[in-house]
């Protein structure tokens, strides 16, 4: 494949605004309905707990009492599965171009991985929904390893999955601070903020030959 594949054996992606497309007003409307909550005090509830729940400190049903909590209240078990089924439509809507290239690499031989910071009732939830992710040589999933993001084990434990050295693997985050965690750990990575931004630093470092495989 040339000699950019000495330099990138294995490309890892993050899974929120980098596999898929920001969130979905419509999905982020019903859980305003079904929490009764208003816009402040629902986007305070949900991120609070959120980095949490993401490791694996809080099951979904326990993110939701805090976030139920926030606001003074309590939710029924329906409630809850209702605030899950939302939650998960509204990190599902896809960013095409980046599926679309991920699957060029996978049918290349390109080892490809996600490493995303999600609860358990995120994974189940999306794993329910996309065969796709299937392709993946490799998931972590953070609440699997009570790790997150950025913390450096957390890498080294995507890394060891994918079974290529750090400096060959390539990281794409939207956060700075995972993509510095991830320089850090040893890892090549470049920041994700929108497509032709990426593309652009994709063939600034040389690997726009990656991109048209």
């Amino acid at each position: 494949m040339g000699s950019f594949m000495d330099s990138i054996q294995a490309v890892l992606f993050d899974y929120g605004m980098v596999l898929s497309a920001p969130p979905d007003p419509m999905a982020w409307q019903r859980m305003r309905e079904i929490s009764g909550f208003d816009e402040e005090t629902l986007h305070r509830g949900y991120w609070a707990p959120r980095h949490a729940y993401d490791r694996g400190d809080l099951t979904g049903f326990a993110y939701w009492d805090e976030v139920a909590r926030s606001g003074s209240t309590t939710f029924t078990p329906q409630q809850v599965e209702g605030l899950i089924a939302a939650d998960v439509d509204l990190w599902t809507q896809l960013n095409a171009p980046m599926l679309a290239w991920a699957k060029r690499l996978q049918d290349a031989g390109v080892r490809t991985g996600i490493l995303s910071n999600i609860g358990d009732a995120m994974t189940d939830g999306l794993l329910k929904k996309f065969d796709w992710i299937n392709g993946f040589h490799h998931c972590t999933w953070s609440y699997r390893l009570r790790l997150a993001k950025p913390e450096a084990e957390i890498y080294l434990a995507a890394v060891e999955g994918l079974k290529t050295p750090p400096d060959k693997v390539l990281f794409i985050d939207d956060k700075i601070e995972n993509i510095e965690a991830a320089h850090g750990a040893g890892l090549q990575a470049i920041q994700y903020l929108d497509h032709d931004f990426f593309e652009q630093e994709m063939r600034e470092r040389g690997l726009g030959r990656l991109l048209e495989i």
